[in-house]
């Protein structure tokens, strides 16, 4: 018999060596990957669930809490092109100008109508005495008016076909608006539609807008199918969908934000080409869109995110509460006029209702100096309260 290593008969040529066997060294210790790991975790842990005590933030740093994001390198801006640069020098140009001083300034009140204004006996009322405070401007886009009020006639400006839900209406705005910004005098400029009426006296309404410098635009943030789900992505990349705003059109702008509309091709020629009712299935109404969502992005400090404009959404149908004669009682205006919070409702299936108070220059106050939608045959009954529900 052999001497030496050993071997088992039928493990063919594998060695079978005695003794104990030894393991070689780890390359490295246990210790170091258990540690490795768990710190691996604890980051996973913060940034999913960032501490919110100052204890904890103490771990991270002795000068507050810092975000994982605080540690990594800036994500580097979108680079703007030409078009975007333009447009954010022109208006940075214009926010930064101080405002046309004007000896005599005034409102400027812009009416949208097809034809006549059915109210003119009303607003003749509420503008007696105030001439030279006030310019007027008719865009009747159907055919002429005939006017009955001194202050309507010959205030027709160069008016154009205006379609329900089409840019045609964003373009009369802005018709109107040029038309009015020919006046030096006037400072604050006011939409207005046939079926709208003041709710307070001439004074009140002047001194709530001459004597605050931000515009009020409406404009809300709505995820719904007739909020964000209008929106297309052939507005990028000057447009994205998280600056994509709704709101009602009736505003009442100051003049640099009037000027800035009347620069602006940019983000209009988007909703011109992109927001149009059944384009790629979507239902999209420029005028709802184009200036909330434009005043989102260039100045959204500027504006109060409310109209000064009472419209009735509570049917919920496409188009407001329209006031008839019998609905007319001093009750409901001055229930109207009570109004002091914003209220906004989403259009998705959970019927959001987002809500603010309406605040001019910090002091909560009345949200709405006009109204619509009255019918015509409503007027006699508005003349007949006129005195009393305009009493500021």
């Amino acid at each position: 018999m052999k001497t030496g290593h050993p071997w088992r008969i039928g493990m063919g040529d594998i060695p079978i060596f005695s003794g104990a066997r030894h393991r070689p060294p780890l390359k490295r210790p246990l210790w170091i990957i258990v540690l490795v790991s768990l710190v691996s975790i604890f980051v996973i842990c913060a940034f999913l669930y960032p501490p919110q005590s100052s204890a904890a933030c103490y771990i991270f740093s002795s000068r507050g809490c810092k975000a994982i994001s605080d540690w990594l390198p800036p994500v580097p801006a979108r680079e703007y092109n030409d078009d975007e640069i333009a447009s954010q020098v022109v208006i940075k140009e214009i926010l930064s100008a101080p405002p046309v001083q004007s000896k005599n300034p005034k409102l400027a009140f812009m009416f949208l109508t097809p034809s006549a204004v059915p109210f003119e006996k009303l607003w003749d009322k509420f503008f007696h005495g105030h001439e030279g405070k006030f310019s007027v401007y008719v865009h009747a886009s159907k055919e002429k008016a005939v006017h009955l009020s001194r202050y309507f006639a010959n205030r027709e400006i160069r008016s154009d076909q205006v379609i329900w839900g089409k840019i045609s209406m964003v373009d009369a705005e802005r018709r109107l608006l040029a038309a009015a910004l020919q006046d030096p005098d006037n400072q604050h400029f006011v939409l207005l539609s046939e079926s709208c009426v003041p709710l307070y006296t001439f004074d009140y309404i002047y001194h709530y807008l001459m004597n605050t410098n931000i515009s009020y635009v409406d404009c809300f943030e709505d995820p719904g199918p007739h909020g964000n789900g209008r929106y297309s992505e052939h507005m990028l990349p000057e447009i994205e969908m998280k600056d994509f705003r709704k709101g009602a059109q009736w505003f009442s702008v100051k003049r640099q934000h009037a000027v800035i509309i009347m620069a602006d091709n940019l983000y209009y020629s988007k909703f011109r080409d992109y927001c149009k009712p059944g384009l790629e299935g979507r239902n999209c109404i420029a005028d709802e869109h184009y200036l909330p969502t434009f005043f989102n992005i260039i100045d959204p400090g500027g504006i109060a995110n409310w109209s000064v404009t009472h419209v009735d959404w509570s049917e919920r149908k496409w188009h407001p509460k329209l006031y008839k004669a019998e609905d007319i009682s001093y009750e409901l205006l001055r229930n109207i006029t009570s109004v002091d919070v914003s209220v906004h409702v989403t259009s998705d299936a959970k019927k959001v209702v987002q809500r603010w108070p309406c605040l001019w220059n910090g002091i909560q106050r009345p949200c709405y100096l006009f109204a619509r939608k009255f019918h015509p045959e409503s007027l006699n009954n508005l003349l007949h309260l006129f005195a009393n529900y305009t009493t500021v």
